[in-house]
């Protein structure tokens, strides 16, 4: 039997479902699609391509992009402000790793628990 698709209702509330085109992104973003290329070509964001080969992008990656804007709007080169966003959301990761480990040490054992 095939896997089930997942019905459109839930791929809206999908953040990684490539749901903006490149021109709709821009326009949300108050940018240009130059702009999107920018940070593509800087590997901070690798849109999803439609069956025509046009750019997709997802609610996770515009986020992305709105603080690459913040930061470039502020005099950041793009480069920098691209490595800025992978340190930030890796920093972001560990502090969640670390809290998830801190919350298991703490929590008793089930052998401990009977």
């Amino acid at each position: 039997m095939p896997p089930e698709k997942p019905s459109v209702v839930d791929s809206l509330d999908d953040d990684d479902y490539p749901a903006y085109t490149m021109g709709r992104a821009a326009a949300m973003l108050g940018t240009t699609p130059a702009f999107l290329r920018a940070i593509g070509e800087a590997r901070l964001i690798t849109p999803l391509r439609s069956e025509g080969g046009h750019r997709r992008y997802s609610r996770y990656q515009l986020r992305l992009a709105a603080r690459a804007r913040e930061l470039v709007d502020q005099g950041t080169p793009v480069e920098a402000a691209c490595r800025i966003i992978v340190l930030e959301d890796q920093l972001e990761e560990a502090l969640r790793l670390n809290e998830e480990m801190r919350a298991r040490a703490q929590a008793p054992s089930a052998d401990e628990s009977s």
